[in-house]
């Protein structure tokens, strides 16, 4: 009879994955964890001390510092599948899950599908004749080198790439291997696994290959296992349920899709909301329950697609099932500097991120040349940043792996800032303020289009009275809405005074904040 070994790559939230490990090995399968050598010390600690007299249990012996894109989850992968292999001799199969995955059938459905075909479950595809990059690079991930993290060093990832472009720095593909493309959701039979290894200790060039290719997740098991494998024993697909927005971000699940999970034809889904409390004491109870008939219906997938259609179409009728309880997330922290002189707000963002390490976005609902990642094309056009913000402002705590952000918007942005502040996450505010020389709100006028070079000049003398009162109107505006978490910084009062503001807004020490509230020329035009 099948029991399986869960490879489990994780690397927050220690009480989700204590609850996991216990639900899943309760059933009499195992679990090898691998817990990122990046994230707290504590919280690796709770789980050691929590799942120490659990047999079924190991951790990975050494653990990688892990990275998006990096070969780092391709080694953490490997490292927890050796502790494994080591610890439970028994196991018949091993399969990768995250943190975010859970079980939507029991484990009695699950020994029996995997005990009907002696196969591999893992997606393969072939890399450059299938279509599975929708965006993106395709064939630079593999013929140049790629050292850095690109999420990281954004920059020197780019420099890295077109100077090897530039100066024609191509490699060879390994001659014997065919690369494929799949999901890094597999799961695989324990000689294949032992395969695997043992062509990792042989292949030294090959492992050279991938450890400099980017996104390897996505294809090193994937071209290794066809690779070693015979095609009739391989099933192209992958056991667990994910689906993704037209965005390549994610669907997130929540409480009330439990039945719609459990008719899929997939043993897991990935990935549960850590909010969704429910739905996750629902699916673990459900995997050591015996007798449990599912009704296989699979129609989660068409379901997605003739909702997200209706939506384009502007024929939705109800909140798409995908979009409920569409929050930044209860822990993250969105901060927001308003400022009409949008030079002296990108000033300040600059320096806070110099002084805290917090990520920074300047005008991203302003200003379309805002620099932004690539995020699948939500980020393209102004208008869809606005009509979907909360979407975008998920998709860049995804990008950049924080729960911070400071953002610059401007002060007529009011139905955004109250839509911020209604969501779960902790928004705070802080407007800081200028003062407005006829100058200024002349030029502001000829950048906004309400004057011109030619514009006589007792028409702009009739002008700048109005403007200066809808400025100071979007200011009261915003005062007048009482914000919880509102703070103010001004170009009349001195640095101490401001810093008072600043540390506050940013929980930071009065020292920190001393020193960005005397950034040099910070308010001059």
């Amino acid at each position: 009879m099948a029991q399986i070994a869960f490879i489990l790559l994780c690397h927050k939230d220690p009480e989700a994955i204590i609850s996991q490990a216990r639900q899943l090995t309760a059933a009499g399968d195992y679990m090898a964890i691998h817990f990122d050598a990046r994230a707290n010390p504590t919280d690796f600690q709770r789980i050691q001390d929590a799942l120490r007299d659990n047999q079924n249990v190991t951790f990975a012996k050494k653990r990688i510092k892990c990275g998006w894109g990096e070969w780092s989850l391709v080694q953490a992968s490997l490292n927890a599948v050796e502790a494994a292999l080591e610890a439970f001799p028994r196991a018949t199969h091993f399969y990768m899950l995250s943190g975010d995955c859970m079980a939507i059938k029991s484990a009695e459905f699950a020994h029996d599908l995997l005990d009907r075909e002696d196969v591999d479950y893992i997606e393969s595809f072939d890399f450059f004749e299938s279509d599975w990059i929708k965006t993106g690079m395709k064939e630079e991930r593999l013929i140049y080198r790629h050292f850095l993290n690109e999420r990281k060093h954004k920059n020197l990832f780019d420099a890295s790439f077109q100077l090897q472009k530039k100066l024609g720095l191509t490699r060879e593909i390994p001659v014997d291997l065919q690369v494929m493309i799949g999901s890094q959701w597999w799961c695989l039979r324990r000689r294949t696994v032992e395969w695997v290894m043992k062509f990792c200790q042989e292949r030294k060039d090959v492992m050279r290959f991938f450890r400099t290719t980017w996104i390897p997740d996505e294809t090193f098991f994937q071209t290794i296992v066809r690779h070693l494998v015979p095609d009739e024993e391989i099933r192209t697909s992958t056991l667990t349920f994910l689906m993704f927005t037209d965005y390549g971000m994610p669907v997130t699940f929540y409480n009330d899709h439990y039945d719609l999970l459990l008719s899929q034809d997939f043993l897991f889904a990935r990935k549960i909301s850590p909010e969704a409390a429910d739905l996750k004491q629902r699916l673990g109870d459900l995997y050591a329950a015996k007798g449990v008939e599912f009704q296989i219906s699979n129609e989660g997938r068409s379901l997605f697609r003739f909702l997200t259609s209706r939506g384009r179409n502007g024929l939705r009728f109800a909140p798409r099932f995908w979009e409920a309880e569409s929050s930044l997330g209860r822990e993250r922290e969105l901060l927001i500097v308003v400022a009409k002189k949008w030079h002296v707000a990108k000033r300040l963002i600059h320096k806070i991120k110099e002084v805290t390490g917090i990520e920074t976005i300047e005008y991203l609902f302003d200003e379309a040349s805002c620099p932004m990642p690539d995020l699948g094309g939500i980020q393209t056009q102004m208008g869809k940043r606005a009509r979907h913000r909360r979407a975008l402002m998920r998709m860049l705590y995804e990008y950049y792996g924080t729960d911070r952000m400071v953002i610059c918007m401007d002060p007529k942005n009011m139905e955004m800032f109250q839509d911020f502040f209604s969501d779960r996450s902790t928004a705070r505010l802080l407007e800081v303020e200028s003062i407005f020389s006829d100058d200024y709100l002349a030029g502001h006028a000829m950048r906004v289009g309400l004057a011109g070079k030619n514009t006589p000049k007792q028409s702009m003398e009739r002008l700048l009275p109005t403007i200066r009162a809808d400025v100071m109107h979007e200011s009261d505006r915003i005062r007048d809405a009482g914000f919880e978490n509102y703070y103010r910084i001004s170009e009349g009062r001195d640095a101490q005074e401001n810093a008072m503001a600043l540390s506050q807004f940013l929980s930071i020490s009065p020292e920190q904040a001393l020193e960005i509230a005397q950034t040099n020329h910070l308010f001059e035009d």
